[in-house]
């Protein structure tokens, strides 16, 4: 599993790879019914602590994300697409703001901008 971890970033390690998991379900890459990788594979593949990534694994799975069956493993979920696409709705409001934000510094009218949006979808 391709996943970064940054140990000096302020984000905690286990939020870093639940962020890095959702970020894998949300573009398709990990699927309903994928197994993730066991606690002590993923914890020797990233050189961390075996109890960050159950931490990881527990909250993801609080989350809907996940479901662990003991024994078995931890598999992706299917039962959050409803979720899945609220946080792809999230995710692209927040780029829309920002780029919102940066053409009002450059004096783009609201107008302008809505113009320009229809100018892409034409395309």
């Amino acid at each position: 599993m391709q996943m970064i971890i940054n140990t000096t970033s302020m984000v905690p390690i286990y939020e870093q790879i639940m962020e890095n998991i959702k970020r894998m379900i949300i573009e398709g890459e990990l699927k309903n019914g994928d197994v993730l990788p066991s606690v002590r594979t993923l914890s020797k593949e990233l050189k961390i602590s075996a109890l960050t990534v159950k931490k990881a694994y527990d909250c993801l799975e609080e989350e809907g994300y996940t479901a662990t069956v003991h024994g078995k493993g931890t598999y992706v979920t299917g039962t959050n697409a409803e979720m899945l696409a609220e946080q792809r709705r999230f995710e692209i409001q927040n780029e829309l703001e920002k780029v919102v934000k940066k053409a009002e510094q450059y004096g783009v009218s609201h107008e302008e901008i809505a113009q320009l949006l229809s100018l892409i979808f034409e395309e």
